[in-house]
């Protein structure tokens, strides 16, 4: 029997042939891919031609083609659409991928290779991408220990291999404990929840073969419960469970998981020489240093928390008003916030959402990126991985350049979150290859699906990242699309929120989903002007969770996850009715793998580009100013990782912004 998996795919734009892949392909795949990609590493050890940029550096870049394109599938489908067989494989893998890495950067052959061009990297005549992929290569290896010697070499592969395992583990707790809790609602217990509320908790009960509605953990259901139902009792029992994922006892429980990972972290950064892990991770960031990434954090908490204490005095006293006893807590806040942003604003979710649904705020976003850059999407009708995926071919003065797949709906195999990833990524190296780029939602389904008007800024934002895959135009995959600092990989997508927030896009797109008639003007206004209503309480727990996660790693915290949370949250003076948005045992950003330890404050790093960037629009006259949308292409999203990320920024701004912009865009810059 043949594996579609490792066949050449003559399919349209060369897209993996779902209808024909099945789960008993993938472990066979990615053995017949690992076992390539080690003949072809040893091909570039061994052979007796002397180093060259050629034959060994660019030969490494396309070493794992294979192996790229197996996992690209696998992973993708692995976190959209999860099944036992596939979730059995990722335990099974994890620790062999995380082999197959340490085989390569632990190769001494190799890396006397690399260690030679760079010995003689200005003698090379290498150009601009060249001399950046060879310093990446070599700091990788380096990073990645390949100076290590004897007992210290073998424990980092050790450690690298366990962490690769825990982060499987707690990724797949957190779908389990959120797959398994539902809370079944009687006729009764819908009373106050408007309809979109409620025909989503009936399309949840479907799912979960339930005869009647449920509220499940998922952020797009459980989030509207908490702003609605009256019942304090139910949003309670809710808020708990939610709080509760991944701290349930028994097999999937994550905080031994957390201190083990942390432990061996510290361990992994202390035998490359560093102080610790935050030290060894934000090396290669654009904040540079712990220190420089708490200054920021602490310039925006203050003002949050003050504004956050004075919001929580006006809820609490609504709540008395309601005759309910006791200080609000956190399954009060979103009620009261609702109530309070309808009396203040006159603004009702319930009324908003219909001019909010999901095909015209993707419209609205193709539209956006065909006035910034030109970009064409059609519909395609080819098979997907599931059947709520769907796909459009991108295209710009009639030539190809991606295919884009939206996965925009909340399910019980599916990790919760958004996130955009790439099944394939842009590179010139070996023949022009076109990305294949997916965003995955958890939107709520109905008929048709609404959005909330943070579920809107989500759909921009994770298609802010997807330009930045389709718009790549670099030679070296390794440096394509979002292979950039952690601290600037949230630029792309948090700029091109600000498109949601411009009238002229509102007025066009927002439109009543059964009459067509537009958003009434004056509730547009009241929208706008409603942007940094509740600020206080986002920044509060976005801030907390970043500032948890950085003393996780800077040497700082106890051997108990839990307790060093608490300190952290005592030390800072965390507002009674407002938690962390990520508690320790379902911080995925931080334990489901390296990518956001220590990093989680770059959301907010970016936060003050990202403001300042929108900023240069709107001093240039406009959103769509040509020349900034040029500008802005060219030097960020065409760009890849080919310089760092302060010389980009600084060729599209001219300099590096402050942190008023931010402050100014949250409503923050006048809080007392």
């Amino acid at each position: 029997m043949t594996n579609a998996l490792l066949e050449t795919w003559e399919t349209p734009f060369g897209m993996p042939p779902f209808e024909r892949i099945g789960d008993a392909d993938f472990g066979p795949a990615l053995d017949a891919a690992l076992d390539e990609g080690r003949a072809r590493i040893a091909a570039i050890a061994d052979q007796d031609a002397a180093p060259t940029f050629e034959n060994t550096v660019e030969a490494l870049e396309l070493a794992d083609a294979l192996l790229d394109r197996v996992a690209g599938v696998f992973f993708n489908l692995a976190g959209a659409d999860a099944t036992p067989e596939r979730e059995a494989l990722q335990r099974d893998y994890a620790p062999k991928f995380a082999a197959y890495s340490s085989e390569i950067t632990n190769n001494t052959m190799l890396f006397a290779r690399i260690d030679d061009l760079w010995a003689r990297r200005d003698a090379l005549g290498l150009n601009a991408e060249q001399a950046r992929v060879l310093h990446l290569t070599h700091r990788s290896f380096v990073r990645s220990g390949a100076a290590l010697e004897g007992v210290k070499g073998a424990r980092l592969t050790e450690v690298k291999s366990r962490l690769a395992v825990l982060g499987t583990a707690f990724m797949q707790n957190l779908l389990a404990d959120e797959r398994a809790w539902f809370m079944e609602l009687s006729e009764d217990d819908l009373e106050g929840l408007p309809d979109f509320v409620i025909d989503a908790a009936r399309a949840a009960g479907e799912e979960k073969g339930v005869d009647g509605p449920v509220v499940t953990l998922s952020r797009s259901l459980i989030v509207p419960f908490l702003q609605f139902s009256p019942r304090r009792d139910l949003r309670e029992k809710a808020y708990r469970a939610w709080g509760a994922r991944g701290a349930n006892g028994g097999e999937t429980d994550n905080l031994g998981i957390a201190a083990e990972t942390l432990a061996l972290r510290e361990e992994r950064a202390k035998l490359l020489g560093y102080k610790d892990f935050a030290a060894y991770k934000l090396e290669t960031e654009m904040a540079g240093s712990a220190d420089a990434v708490r200054e920021l954090l602490m310039a925006v908490w203050e003002p949050a928390k003050a504004q956050a204490e004075a919001d929580s005095e006006k809820l609490a006293a609504m709540m008395a008003e309601d005759g309910v006893n006791g200080p609000l807590e956190p399954w009060d806040w979103r009620y009261y916030s609702e109530k309070r942003r309808k009396a203040e604003h006159d603004l009702d979710e319930a009324a908003l959402k219909p001019y909010l649904s999901l095909d015209a705020m993707i419209a609205a976003a193709f539209d956006c990126a065909n006035r910034l850059f030109g970009l064409e999407f059609e519909p395609l009708d080819i098979p997907l991985y599931h059947s709520d995926a769907r796909a459009w071919e991108v295209t710009r003065d009639g030539q190809h350049v991606a295919v884009f797949i939206g996965d925009y709906f909340a399910r019980g195999s599916k990790r919760s979150g958004a996130w955009c990833s790439a099944m394939r990524s842009q590179k010139k190296l070996g023949g022009d290859t076109r990305p294949i780029v997916v965003n995955v939602c958890n939107f709520a389904k109905g008929q048709p699906a609404l959005l909330s008007y943070d579920d809107a800024r989500t759909l921009f934002h994770e298609f802010g990242h997807a330009l930045h895959q389709m718009l790549s135009d670099v030679t070296y995959g390794s440096i394509s699309g979002t292979s950039v600092a952690r601290d600037f990989v949230e630029l792309p997508s948090q700029l091109y929120e600000h498109w949601l927030e411009v009238p002229e896009v509102l007025e066009k797109f927002a439109v009543h989903v059964e009459t067509g008639e537009p958003m009434p003007k004056a509730l547009l206004e009241r929208l706008l002007a409603a942007q940094t209503y509740d600020m206080g309480f986002s920044t509060v727990e976005y801030v907390a969770s970043a500032l948890v996660d950085l003393d996780f790693h800077d040497g700082s915290a106890t051997d108990n996850p839990m307790e060093s949370q608490r300190q952290t949250l005592e030390r800072l003076g965390m507002p009674h009715a407002i938690e962390m948005r990520h508690r320790t045992p379902q911080f995925a950003h931080v334990f489901a793998g390296d990518g956001y330890s220590s990093g989680y404050y770059s959301y907010m790093w970016s936060e003050v580009m990202d403001a300042d960037a929108f900023a240069a629009f709107e001093e240039a006259g406009g959103a769509f100013d040509p020349e900034l949308a040029k500008s802005l292409e060219t030097n960020i999203l065409s760009a890849g990782g080919s310089q760092e990320a302060d010389v980009l920024y600084k060729a599209f701004r001219g300099r590096m912004p402050g942190v008023e912009a931010l402050l100014k865009g949250r409503g923050l810059d006048k809080v007392a």
